[in-house]
């Protein structure tokens, strides 16, 4: 056995050129299982919302069936309870899951999770939470390719990849954004750039979305008309950067808080607590119904009535209270979808005072409400370029890029200046156990490879290998230098742009893992 893994190291190394071909293949089959498994999620929580509507219009004028449907929702905030304890890694969004096991200190039963996070998001939807369908797709997505390579019993490093394109893939699906589920892998979940990841990437990515417009058409989820941004008025785009800038801190900070406060109430078991939050659901949901759910509604009532700027406020505060109380709970469902639906508010919001002051053309309202929502999310995840480039697969508009680009940047480096930690990495620390009680993850013969690239500025650029401690578990197996492959030894100088190729023990993986990425980081 010993000998045999020897072998597909050995193997790795020699292929490692001639292995597009392979991943090529390897994304066709995560595009086409992860698509059909995003699809089949998105079908469930369209009805389940389809349903919720009909029973709340059915209700809502009888104390009765009121009360009755308050104790279907208990009973029903009891069984995603139940789920959340079989399979704790079920719960919530899915994309701190989805890290966790790239990163090798986390790790999931493929099946299990699909089933749960599955029939766990559908009754939560079906429940009226405030809670989207694009997290828990990623991390479906991810799970469906680790059952693939499960299945074709793919080595390590295959299996990996796997993982993250097939997150890549769900989020395509459930966005209809094949490029900026390519990105946002790179960006959010490897903070790298890796040509293998970048190649299995976009092709599951791409097929995962042809997968999904098979099933919903090719329509983007944002239609509005196109409308240039005038250039004398770009430094309303600074100072919209900045503002979404500070509502994305704050919105890290309460959403983060709420979790805390939430798990710190431990006197009420969670089989009582997760009914109360379903019941509360439903009363908002007699009250306030288009705060329900992922948020289309409130789209549709922003984009079709133009509603006022108090009325726009209140539903901005309504969904951000509500999406943090859901959130909170630990209840199975994503927070990236009602988060771009509070930066359309925002931007709504900024847009109608901006005209309302300086007497803009009133097109231009629309052209805020796009641009708010790849502000806030690029404060919020910390992914600029996942938002730019998110924003426009939505909308189709090539002529927003630039407005979009300088909000985003900016509101992404007020966010970086506050110092406030992305707000997915800091859940991944959340779930992450403590050494000791951190499973054995991975076998430890077989070797993994690893690529970064050396950015510039980087403290490694002109120094020689022999002079960089790089672990004693982490061997260097080639350095890529444009379209030439050097032979490492301890005096080959490293230069910016370099790829340098590991092979890395599964023995401390994560922690292997961890310091060759603060090695090859920016700052």
């Amino acid at each position: 056995m010993k000998e045999k893994k020897k072998i597909n190291t050995i193997r790795k190394i020699e292929y490692k050129n001639k292995e597009s071909f392979f991943l090529i293949i390897r994304g066709l089959e995560v595009g086409i299982v992860a698509g059909l498994v995003a699809v089949f999620y998105r079908f469930l929580l369209e009805y389940a919302e389809k349903y919720l509507n009909i029973i709340i219009s059915t209700v809502k004028d009888s104390p009765s069936k009121i009360a009755l449907w308050f104790i279907a929702l208990a009973a029903l905030g009891g069984f995603v309870a139940m789920l959340n304890k079989i399979e704790p890694m079920s719960s919530g969004s899915g994309i701190p899951q989805v890290a966790g096991e790239v990163k090798g200190v986390l790790t999931q039963n493929w099946w299990r999770v699909l089933l749960a996070k599955i029939v766990g998001g559908t009754v939560c939807v079906f429940s009226g939470l405030s809670l989207g369908r694009e997290g828990p797709s990623v991390q479906l997505g991810g799970m469906a390719a680790k059952g693939i390579a499960r299945a074709t019993k793919a080595d390590k490093t295959t299996e990996l990849r796997m993982i993250s394109c097939g997150a890549g893939a769900g989020m395509a699906a459930a966005f209809n954004a094949p490029l900026a589920g390519t990105m946002f892998v790179l960006e959010e979940i490897h903070h790298s750039l890796d040509k293998n990841i970048l190649c299995m990437g976009i092709v599951s990515t791409i097929t995962a979305d042809y997968v999904s417009k098979l099933f919903f058409g090719q329509n983007t989820i944002f239609n509005y008309e196109t409308v240039n941004f005038p250039l004398g008025y770009y430094w309303l785009l600074v100072l919209m950067g900045i503002v979404t800038g500070l509502c994305g801190v704050f919105y890290n900070v309460v959403m983060l808080k709420m979790q805390s406060i939430y798990k710190s109430i431990k006197k009420i078991p969670n089989y009582i607590k997760m009914p109360l939050v379903f019941v509360i659901s439903g009363v908002v949901g007699l009250l306030l119904p288009q705060v329900l759910c992922g948020g289309h509604s409130m789209v549709a009532l922003l984009i079709n009535e133009h509603p006022s700027i108090s009325m726009m406020l209140f539903l901005l505060a309504a969904k951000f209270l509500f999406g943090a109380f859901c959130f909170a709970s630990g209840a199975p469902g994503g927070t990236l979808y009602p988060l771009c639906i509070l930066g359309t508010y925002i931007g709504a919001v900024f847009g109608a005072v901006s005209i309302n002051a300086l007497g803009l053309d009133s097109s231009m309202w629309e052209e805020f409400v796009v641009i708010g929502m790849a502000g806030l999310f690029a404060s919020i995840v910390r992914a600029p370029i996942t938002a730019i480039i998110l924003v426009y697969e939505l909308t189709g508009n090539m002529n927003n890029i630039l407005p979009l680009a300088t909000v985003a940047l900016i509101s992404y480096a007020t966010a970086n200046l506050i110092g406030v930690q992305p707000f997915y990495e800091t859940l991944l620390s959340n779930l992450t156990p403590s050494d000791s009680e951190k499973p054995k993850l991975f076998k430890r013969s077989e070797k993994i490879i690893k690529s970064y690239v050396i950015p510039l500025g980087s403290p490694l650029d002109g120094k020689k290998i022999k002079e960089v401690d790089w672990g004693r578990h982490s061997l260097i197996i080639t350095v890529e230098r444009g379209e030439e492959s050097i032979t490492p030894n301890g005096d080959v100088l490293l230069r910016a742009g370099d790829e340098i190729v590991f092979l890395v023990s599964q023995r401390r993986y994560a922690a292997n893992i961890n310091r060759l990425e603060n090695l090859f980081a920016t700052n």
